[in-house]
């Protein structure tokens, strides 16, 4: 068996710890993996904290329609010289338009991963010149077909995506020292929704994040009993909070050990999507105040009963009452649950080695 190569596409910070892993693997094997990502804070950083090296091509795209065809079309052209010198044998990305579009016009395959559908813009410029896509069963398979997928080209797997760094977790405490938070009180933990993401032009709120009024009502409510940490995702995002609530929120200078937090958090509310499917797996009382249709991933979680649903501010802090009411039971109850779950839950990357291995033979 030859040394291949291996191109990896790293969007966003879940893709950090996905791609990251499955790149170990690949390494593993003795094969030679490029990583590649764009000028974007959280995942930059992100992939320093877990040391995940990469090289940086293009930016995100930012808010506009605009700035995103400009910026998705001048990665193309960097990508394109730099994969063209490279020479992978195949390319695996979350769905990156770029990674799909350089593999497609230099005539090597991309494996495409998604749990986003409604994610349709990016589904459609990148699932249809794709080898494969690789999926959570949970999403139903017509789905995919309206995007452009076919019936042979769809590996399922029985699992959500983060259980493939959930499982294996061991929290670190240094990062309740590094935001200055305490044990003797609860900590509420918000995420912020992703209000550049195409997906969520012209649903989310334009004048403040979703999660505003309801860290406005929780103080009122509570006060200073609590520890309220705000995860925004934009330096935007960051001025809004800071300029409403000043010192009553903690808001992280850099990216965090996100799973860390999470095994310290109390209750966490979650206006995106990977941070509450992460919550939910490590047992974390949470709450999904998604300014959109409930993703597929959010309907399941709902259905097993891992998170409730709320955006609106008052009913979303009456729930927060209710369980710091009887906090310890009901976190007990959630643990156990989301335990259950995702020891029945398949290895995903087992999936996608199984299937990359016919082409890690060559280069």
């Amino acid at each position: 068996m030859g040394v291949a190569r291996v191109w990896l596409d790293i969007l966003t910070p879940k893709q950090v710890m996905f791609l990251g892993e499955l790149s170990h693997r690949i390494e593993a094997k003795g094969h030679n993996v490029l990583r590649t990502t764009r000028h974007y804070r959280e995942v930059n950083q992100l992939l320093e904290l877990k040391e995940v090296e990469a090289l940086v091509v293009g930016k995100h795209g930012g808010p506009t329609l605009e700035g995103k065809l400009e910026a998705s079309a001048r990665r193309v052209l960097e990508l394109g010289k730099l994969i063209a010198k490279y020479r992978p044998d195949v390319a695996v990305s979350f769905s990156s338009p770029e990674a799909a579009r350089v593999a497609f016009g230099l005539g090597f395959p991309h494996f495409c991963i998604s749990d986003s559908p409604h994610a349709e813009a990016v589904m459609r410029l990148s699932i249809p010149i794709s080898k494969y896509l690789f999926t959570p069963k949970i999403i139903p398979l017509k789905v995919w077909f309206r995007l452009g997928a076919t019936p042979n080209m769809i590996l399922q797997y029985n699992a959500l995506d983060p259980v493939v760094w959930v499982r294996a977790f061991r929290p670190d405490a240094t990062v309740l020292d590094q935001l200055k938070l305490t044990k003797d009180k609860p900590i509420i933990v918000l995420r912020v929704e992703e209000t550049f993401a195409a997906y969520l032009l012209g649903k989310a709120v334009d004048q403040e994040p979703v999660i505003t009024p309801i860290i406005r009502t929780l103080l009122e409510s509570v006060g200073n009993t609590i520890q309220v940490v705000v995860i925004p995702r934009y330096g935007q995002q960051a001025q809004s909070i800071r300029h409403a609530f000043g010192a009553q929120v903690i808001i992280p200078e850099a990216v965090v050990d996100g799973l860390s937090l999470l095994s310290f958090t109390s209750i966490f509310i979650g206006a995106g999507g990977t941070m509450t499917a992460e919550a939910a797996l490590l047992g974390v009382p949470t709450i999904s105040c998604y300014p959109a249709e409930l993703t597929y991933v959010d309907r399941y979680l709902l259905k097993q009963g891992l998170i409730t649903h709320s955006t609106v501010s008052e009913k979303t802090v009456k729930r927060i009452l209710q369980i710091l009411s009887d906090l310890e039971a009901i976190r007990r109850v959630q643990k156990e649950k989301a335990q259950k779950l995702v020891t029945e839950m398949e290895d995903p990357i087992d999936v996608i080695m199984r299937t990359l291995e016919p082409y890690l033979v060559s280069s």
